[in-house]
């Protein structure tokens, strides 16, 4: 620690000596910014059927609509995280934030299928940094005991944003138009950019309110609490990572975990609507419980992992554990196949995405396992391997759908997908431990 930060140790103000609790306020603006980002990415899901009528789209083109966020998404990651490290957090994410608000508003003009594909692969673009910057942020504001909490709370931003805007947007896009779902949702994000701009701080350190209570809770637990040195990003930073055997395991799992995802966050209305032939608005609002579940499993998995650590658990064993629990679960999903109950198919869905939740925790393991100074580029290389699953599973989906003419193939590639994931944190992945590449 250096003599700036003894200095802020030693002087901080008088009226915070109880201790402060900055962290949790950075923790709630990264969370609704998140629930912004995820419903800016998903709100095509929810007025897709209302959408692909009005502009006489079949499956195979929707599917396309639906994985061309991930192209531009998943290219940018890496050049995302060299950004986060070399400007950080606030900037990267802040003003991405503002870009993805605007591309979200102009899908609301669009009247073709190739200004929304070029619109889509905008967004894409626009939200790259937004989850390594969490992961950067997080890695900096909470010790490691918190850290399984942390990436919960903002991870569950992704199902809470979901869970009540998509009965909300449904009905929206009912009385309104579909359009009017999409200048609703940019204008918010355009809103919000100004909070994050003047809320977030990329570290504790100079922070006017963190007390020396917190700043020491945070040295002493692991975080990086000063802006760290970084090298001049290179290539050769991603090869050194994917050296470890334990890299290639987590990147295997999270390439599962986010096909299961983006199921939801894609196909997951239109196959209410054309499989169980549910109305759009009966859809908005059944699809929500599910969303909702999966929030109980992001919040039971971050604090059962968090539990675990306090009372001793391994490392090992406290982070991987939720997540194995949770993609063994979300492979429940392939029953669905088997029933054509309203009540019975939205109770399946629920477990699954309730598990798929559970397995969204895996962002704290590249808050313990990203070298120091790599925080964004392991982020980056992290969400580049999920996303090309946002890639494919929206694209063999649909492909399967326009083929054979139901959703019975695509649901079982979903739950074989989520079983690898498995299969791949039990054998891959060995000591959870900061990496070191040098």
């Amino acid at each position: 620690m250096d003599a700036v930060t003894q200095q802020q140790l030693g002087s901080s103000s008088m009226k915070l000596s109880r201790g402060s609790r900055v962290r949790f306020g950075i923790l709630m603006v990264i969370s609704v910014s998140t629930a912004i980002n995820y419903l800016d990415r998903a709100n095509l899901a929810i007025v897709a059927p209302a959408l692909s009528a009005d502009l006489r789209l079949d499956a195979a083109q929707t599917g396309l609509l639906f994985s061309a966020f991930s192209w531009t998404y998943a290219i940018l990651q890496i050049p995302a995280g060299w950004l986060i490290d070399k400007v950080g957090a606030k900037l990267a994410f802040g003003y991405a934030l503002i870009a993805w608000s605007l591309a979200t508003c102009a899908i609301g003009l669009a009247r073709g299928f190739g200004v929304l594909f070029g619109l889509r692969l905008a967004l894409g673009a626009a939200e790259a940094p937004a989850f390594p910057a969490n992961s950067a942020l997080v890695a900096s504001w909470f010790p490691k005991k918190e850290r399984g909490t942390a990436t919960a709370a903002y991870t569950a931003g992704e199902y809470v944003g979901l869970a009540v805007a998509t009965p909300v947007l449904a009905a929206v896009a009912t009385a309104l138009g579909w359009q009017s779902v999409f200048y609703l949702c940019g204008g918010l994000g355009l809103a919000w950019a100004v909070v994050w701009l003047t809320r977030i701080r990329n570290t504790p350190k100079g922070h006017p309110r963190v007390s020396p209570e917190e700043m020491r809770l945070l040295a002493d637990g692991g975080a990086v609490v000063d802006t760290p040195k970084h090298d001049r990003a290179s290539w050769s930073d991603v090869l050194r990572l994917l050296r470890h055997r334990r890299m290639i395991g987590i990147l295997i799992g999270q390439f599962a975990i986010s096909s299961t995802l983006f199921f939801f966050l894609t196909w997951f209305p239109s196959y209410l609507v054309r499989a169980k032939h549910f109305t759009l608005l009966n859809a908005g609002f059944m699809a929500s419980i599910p969303y909702i579940m999966a929030l109980i499993g992001v919040f039971f998995a971050g604090s059962w992992s968090d539990r675990m650590l306090k009372r001793g658990t391994s490392v090992n064993v406290a982070r991987k554990a939720p997540i194995i629990t949770g993609l063994v679960g979300a492979s429940v999903i392939v029953l669905a196949n088997f029933t054509d109950d309203p009540a019975l198919i939205i109770t399946i869905m629920s477990l699954a995405f309730f598990a798929q939740g559970m397995s969204a925790i895996s962002w704290s393991l590249v808050a313990d396992i990203a070298p120091v100074g790599k925080f964004g580029v392991t982020g980056g290389l992290f969400n580049f391997i999920g996303n090309v699953g946002g890639i494919v599973s929206p694209l063999v989906i649909g492909y399967i759908v326009e083929l054979t003419g139901s959703f019975v193939g695509g649901i079982g590639y979903v739950a074989v997908v989520a079983a690898v994931g498995a299969l791949a944190y039990i054998f891959l992945v060995d000591n959870v431990e900061r990496l070191q590449t040098n």
